[in-house]
């Protein structure tokens, strides 16, 4: 297994294969893994062996780190760990790593000409640190001002949820749904604000349960000062 870590550069890449060799490729327009500056690190062959592939050599792997551990992996309540481990960062909190699993951001004219803010705010984010392989977790807020353009509001959470679905840094995670909001909804005009706590700060290290994170990116409209503030207005509002 090539372990090169050069950029991908062709549009076209493959993106699985079955143990009989049959590959597929899919087209990676606009992914943000290899199209833009803010892209996840992912080696040169990162999608050359299927999900069913990469369980089975990450529970080998990771048996062992626990066997390392001192842990007894014949136990019965251990004896399955391997596994699920592998198939959790796979099928589920790694997921995103994968551009089969984007969302598709179907866009429709907005007919009903509405030209104010649009925001979907209290969005579920849950995320790995890339450093520690460690959750954080919180909640994301999102804005757009429509050029001519929406989206389903379900499909806003959907992109939240994939680009959450990686190894990650909250400032990269940010930046990345901005990108593809930005693109999916052929406008400028975007906000996202992230509140996130780190377990890597409550569990190790310093130990800090108090703290959260705050990272935020404004574009094109959002920039003014007047429309930031009317976004966090619409953040801190609540439900009666």
């Amino acid at each position: 297994m090539s372990r090169s870590s050069d950029s991908l550069t062709p549009k076209t890449i493959p993106v699985s294969a079955s143990k009989n060799g049959h590959k597929h490729e899919q087209e990676l327009m606009g992914d943000a893994h290899f199209m833009t500056g803010i892209e996840t690190p992912m080696r040169e062959n990162a999608f050359s062996l299927s999900d069913e592939e990469k369980i089975e050599i990450i529970e080998e792997h990771f048996e062992k780190i626990m066997h390392t551990l001192g842990l007894d992996t014949t136990d019965e309540s251990l004896s399955g760990t391997p596994h699920r481990v592998a198939k959790m960062y796979v099928q589920e909190v790694f997921s995103g790593l994968n551009p089969v699993n984007q969302p598709d951001a179907r866009k429709f004219s907005n007919k009903y000409e509405y030209g104010h803010m649009v925001v979907e705010k209290n969005i579920r984010l849950n995320s790995f640190c890339e450093h520690h392989f460690l959750p954080f977790i919180g909640k994301a807020h999102v804005g757009y001002i429509s050029r001519g353009k929406v989206i389903g509001l379900s499909k806003i959470n959907r992109m939240v949820e994939y680009y959450a679905s990686r190894p990650q840094v909250q400032e990269r995670l940010t930046l990345q749904i901005a990108e593809a909001l930005q693109n999916a909804l052929e406008t400028p005009d975007v906000a996202v604000y992230i509140d996130s706590k780190h377990l890597c700060v409550s569990t190790r290290g310093i130990k800090d349960d108090s703290s959260s994170t705050v990272t935020a990116d404004y574009r094109g409209a959002f920039k003014e000062p007047e429309n930031q503030q009317r976004f966090i207005d619409y953040i801190k509002t609540e439900l009666r």
